[in-house]
């Protein structure tokens, strides 16, 4: 078809002119409006109500244009109303506050003026498990954050973990279909070890560097305060000037990060399923406010082309060394919601949230989730109008025609529901202030298929894993086996292992080893050849980048009758000056009386009160206590699983009988520190600053 010769008139001189256009294309002279903005249900202001976003001006329109959907998605559902439940999630809220003015590299309003603090909702989050499962499972962590910026919710919808299994979003409902319980048994809960998880990921190499970080300790935080946080792909930052900065953003905790080791994962289940929930609670009612710095990698299409791996697919990462990560702002999270139900779980995030500067990627599995997020909130949510749900709603002004549907809190005033209308009434288009694509250059045929520059995917998986400490390492090696264990079809585990030995041959040799694989398998079949020459990362390491205090974290001080309240007291003081917490286990809860007839008040009773709930214990007993607590199994385990998991251990000589008793010797390393001389209390503070002893590790066979 030929084009039109006619000359076009532009959004900008249609909005400046007071105009409209008919259904021909004719222009017509209209009332002069109230003067708002059109904007988005979240607030977004909206820069052309008039054309759907395409490639090319006669091209196919794209998914990603987020106002043309919601304002379909809002039309196609405002009658018929359907919910679903939500996964497992916690969330507080807080705000997070800007450095310095990035206006060089974004218009978004949020980053303009340094000081600038901004409302904000968190929603950490389980992926694999029900609403019901526990807080400990060996999974991803959601890291969701939503800002109630002054043009508009923006949601950076993140995980703990900067990659993902799968390159492309078409392949979202096989593997999540693949970690959820098995169809004709409804089992395992939360858990990924078992037959259907690790036959598709045998069968998806892309999966592999994904594999490594699930496997290693970033899938069991100790803490959601102690864990990063990433925004996953690449998006845009987009100036005033139209130009546009590649980024991925990072959030970092200020108290370090920090894991647990399998074995205390699944007691910590046993014991307290609420785990990161409680300590989240805890935490932000002691008024200790958790805190996260976010940082950006920000480079350009020249950096892009540099790079060794393709910056659009989400299997990778562009390491800190190569690209160091910018400090802009701090993420505080202070008041918990009034209502988990009316906020936590009503909450809804969405990809497709952002304001104006900041944009898109066109990284498959972002383009996907674009389209995804949306249809989800109305499952879950069960009406188009979830955003008039407080939880959801912008904070700054908007204005739409979206109308009905139901529980609709909201709907235009006035005789127009409509734009564009003769009436004057309702807000236009702005095409000054409205959120506007980035012009990039799109050029190709429409085609099914993964490109080439996605096809490595074991080199970054190996740099993962030479990254880490031996005992992360070690970690690593016992979770794949742990698995793997699990899986009752022998070619899913050699499978396995013969993409292991793409990554590492000792790691694939290892596994092969304790899962009694006599004869190893050939190396998988690799479209790109693995590379050695990746350099290791030490970012990559939780125990390189522990915290330097022991601040947030817990020492468990188990204590008998006849115990030492001087000496439990300056250790209180200590722990408390460190920024860290002290709660004392006791035979029974309501606590014991101390040799000098003072009571010590317990919050935890031994056999409600294990070493696993603690980062550090003490022993703080008088003799007769000991031999009494000797012969309860939980005091024993209370000290045998403090060792087992690395902890340091603190401790008056009058314990000697419940070590014998447990079979431990404090003699046995310098994780132990002695307490009969409180000048020792300082040596036990400051060898719990390095949280576990891991040399201990290679003593103990969990």
């Amino acid at each position: 078809m030929a084009r039109s010769g006619k000359s076009r008139t532009s959004a900008a001189e249609i909005h400046d002119q007071k105009l409209v256009r008919g259904n021909g294309g004719e222009l017509h002279q209209i009332a002069e409006g109230d003067g708002d903005a059109l904007t988005t249900a979240q607030g977004i202001p909206v820069s052309d109500d008039q054309n759907t976003l395409k490639i090319g001006e006669r091209g196919p329109a794209l998914i990603e244009d987020f106002h043309f959907r919601e304002k379909i998605f809002h039309f196609d559902h405002e009658r018929i109303p359907e919910r679903v439940v939500h996964a497992r999630g916690y969330g507080a809220h807080g705000y997070f506050e800007t450095y310095e003015s990035l206006a060089a590299y974004t218009r978004a309003d949020i980053f303009q003026r340094a000081g600038e603090k901004t409302p904000v909702f968190v929603r950490f989050s389980t992926v694999a498990g029900s609403k019901g499962s526990f807080d400990l499972a060996r999974d991803v962590r959601g890291f969701a954050v939503k800002f109630y910026t002054k043009e508009g919710n923006w949601d950076l919808v993140g995980n703990n973990i900067p990659v993902f299994f799968i390159q492309d979003a078409i392949k979202f409902p096989d593997v999540i279909h693949s970690v959820k319980p098995e169809p004709d048994r409804a089992f395992p809960q939360a858990q990924s070890a078992h037959d259907n998880f690790w036959d598709f990921i045998s069968l998806t190499p892309e999966s592999m560097h994904m594999i490594m970080w699930v496997m290693s300790d970033r899938a069991i935080p100790r803490s959601f305060r102690f864990m990063q946080g990433f925004g996953v792909h690449t998006f845009r930052l987009v100036n005033a000037e139209d130009e546009s900065t590649f980024v991925k953003f990072i959030w970092k905790p200020k108290l370090g990060m920090q894991s647990v080791v399998w074995n205390e994962a699944v007691k910590i289940n046993g014991a307290d399923p609420d785990f990161h929930r409680r300590d989240l609670w805890s935490a932000i009612q002691a008024g200790d406010f958790p805190e996260w710095e976010l940082n950006l990698q920000l480079f350009d299409q020249d950096f892009a082309d540099s790079f060794d791996f393709d910056v659009l697919d989400p299997t990778k990462i562009i390491p800190e060394e190569i690209l160091e990560p910018v400090p802009v702002g701090r993420l505080v999270l202070d008041r918990m919601p009034d209502n988990f139900f009316a906020e936590t779980e009503q909450v809804a995030f969405m990809t497709q949230n952002v304001p104006p500067g900041i944009d898109f990627s066109n990284d498959p599995l972002l383009q996907g989730r674009n389209f995804s997020y949306l249809d989800t909130q109305l499952k879950r949510l069960g009406s188009p109008n979830f955003t008039h749900i407080p939880i959801n709603a912008p904070k700054c002004p908007f204005h739409h025609f979206q109308q009905d549907g139901h529980m609709a809190m909201r709907n235009p005033v006035g005789r127009a529901n409509y734009q564009p209308n003769s009436w004057g009434e309702g807000p236009r288009e702005n095409p000054q202030k409205g959120f506007a694509t980035f012009a990039d250059a799109e050029e190709g045929q429409k085609v099914r298929l993964r490109p080439e520059s996605f096809a490595d995917h074991y080199s970054q998986a190996r740099q993962f894993f030479i990254s880490q400490t031996a005992p992360e390492q070690r970690h690593i090696v016992m979770a794949l086996t742990f698995e793997l264990s699990k899986c009752e079809n022998p070619a899913i585990r050699e499978r396995m292992v013969a993409h292991l030995l793409n990554i590492d041959e000792t790691l694939g040799a290892a596994v092969a080893d304790k899962l009694g694989i006599k004869r190893l398998p050939k190396p998988a079949d690799a479209a790109i050849p693995p590379r050695d020459d990746l350099p290791p990362s030490p970012a990559l390491s939780i125990i390189e980048n522990g915290p330097e205090s022991f601040s947030g974290r817990k020492v468990g001080v188990l204590v008998s009758p006849g115990a030492d309240a001087a000496l439990l007291n300056a250790l209180r003081v200590a722990i408390e000056k460190e920024g860290a917490v002290m709660e004392i286990v006791a035979p029974r809860v309501g606590g014991v009386e101390a040799a000098d007839g003072s009571w010590i008040e317990g919050r935890h009773m031994i056999d409600g009160g294990p070493s696993v709930l603690f980062d550090a214990v003490a022993l703080i007993l008088s003799e007769e206590g000991a031999e009494s607590l000797a012969g309860e199994a939980a005091a024993r385990d209370f000290v045998a699983d403090a060792f087992a998991h690395c902890k340091f251990i603190g401790f008056t000589s009058t314990a000697a009988p419940l070590f014998q008793k447990a079979g431990i010797d404090p003699a046995a390393d310098e994780g132990f520190v002695g307490l009969d001389d409180p000048k020792a209390i300082s040596t036990f503070i400051e060898s719990c600053r390095k949280l576990r002893l891991w040399a201990r590790e290679m003593a103990v066979k969990l």
